[in-house]
Order: structure tokens, then C-alpha cells, then sequence
């Protein structure tokens, strides 16, 4: 067999030194990401405001369109 090409064996070797470190992050990479969010709190309170604001809307439609309960005629 031949011998591989440098870039392909560089590749292997740095693969190979990966893997008895997997699952072992250094305290530095783990700190600086841990009191971050993945969306900001303006774009959730945005979210909030549309979610909730149309939910009331869908009620006050709800109430406005309500046929009125009528007794019919009265019998004695």
C-alpha cells in the first residue's frame, strides 16, 4: 500500500488526539457561554406581546360575535 499523502496522515493523527478529549472542555470555553441565550430578551418579549395580543383579540371577536340566548316566546 502506499503511503498516504501529508495533509490526509495531519488529518488522522489530529483526529486520533481528539478522541481520548471528548466530553472534556476546558473551564475558560465553558464559562463564556453559559449565561448567554440564543435569541435576545427583546425579541421574546416581542414574541410575548404578539402571541398574547392576539389571543386577547380572538376573545374580544369571540364575544362581540356570540348570538345573544333568547328564551323564545313565553307560554302560560
Amino acid at each position: 500500500m502506499p503511503p498516504l499523502p501529508r495533509n490526509i496522515r495531519n488529518r488522522n493523527e489530529k483526529y486520533h488526539k481528539n478522541i481520548s478529549k471528548r466530553g472534556q472542555v476546558p473551564v475558560g470555553k465553558a464559562a463564556e457561554h453559559e449565561d448567554e441565550f440564543p435569541v435576545s430578551k427583546g425579541l421574546i418579549g416581542f414574541f410575548l406581546f404578539v402571541v398574547i395580543g392576539s389571543s386577547f383579540v380572538q376573545i374580544l371577536n369571540l364575544f362581540q360575535k356570540a348570538p345573544v340566548m333568547d328564551a323564545g316566546p313565553e307560554e302560560e
